[in-house]
């Protein structure tokens, strides 16, 4: 097994839930979802959140918090933090932390345009360097050649410019409550849809395992 193959294999933890993985990745958003469509009530229930700011400011705390626990328990359970919502945490914690500060809604809104603007950045800069990153990103998920890697390196790492562009495109042109559902329920299924396309790319590059989780 070469040096490739070896960081981009998945943990036994990872490949033993990979439902608790997907849980803790979107739980997060989902409680920001939540918070912003019951802020006014979760303020009146809970009147110390007042001091927070509106809706969604209370939706953006409660963000921060189950961020904060969803990369506890990743922790705990996989005994690593996974890349992508590490980095994301990260900028959630300052960028929410500005917001409500400051009282404003600005910066929460641009954090996903950041993030996606920095893994489209960070994915495509590697390639010019020789490194397929995404393999430390998805190496639960499935394992692929270094071919592979490289050419959906090169197509996620178009795809979250592509997220970030309609992130600032929504947040500049329509409302918070618009913005907040398509933040979960419209990035989500783009995302799903996109990855879905790639799985002709997958199958073609997908290399065998054997039933402890090495590459044949």
């Amino acid at each position: 097994m070469n040096n490739f193959e070896s960081d981009t294999k998945p943990t036994s933890e990872e490949r033993h839930h990979p439902l608790l993985k997907m849980a803790l990745e979107l739980g997060p958003l989902l409680v920001f979802f939540f918070g912003n469509l019951r802020g006014e009530w979760l303020a009146k229930t809970f009147p110390a959140l007042t001091a927070v700011g509106g809706p969604l400011l209370i939706a953006t705390a409660l963000f921060m918090a189950a961020t904060i626990a969803s990369l506890i328990v990743s922790k705990i359970v996989f005994k690593h933090l996974p890349i992508m919502p590490f980095v994301s945490g990260v900028v959630v914690m300052v960028f929410g932390s500005l917001s409500i500060w400051l009282q404003d809604e600005t910066f929460i809104k641009m954090k996903p345009t950041i993030v996606n603007t920095l893994f489209g950045v960070v994915l495509l800069c590697g390639l010019l360097f020789g490194k397929s990153l995404l393999g430390y990103v998805f190496n639960a998920a499935f394992q692929l050649d270094e071919e592979g890697w490289k050419k959906l390196t090169l197509r996620w790492g178009v795809f979250f410019l592509f997220l970030a562009v309609i992130n600032e495109a929504v947040w500049r042109n329509f409302s918070d409550d618009v913005w907040v559902n398509f933040k979960v329920w419209g990035t989500m299924p783009i995302t799903i849809l996109f990855t879905l396309a790639q799985m002709p790319l997958i199958m073609r590059h997908s290399v065998e395992q054997d039933a402890e989780g090495k590459t044949k």
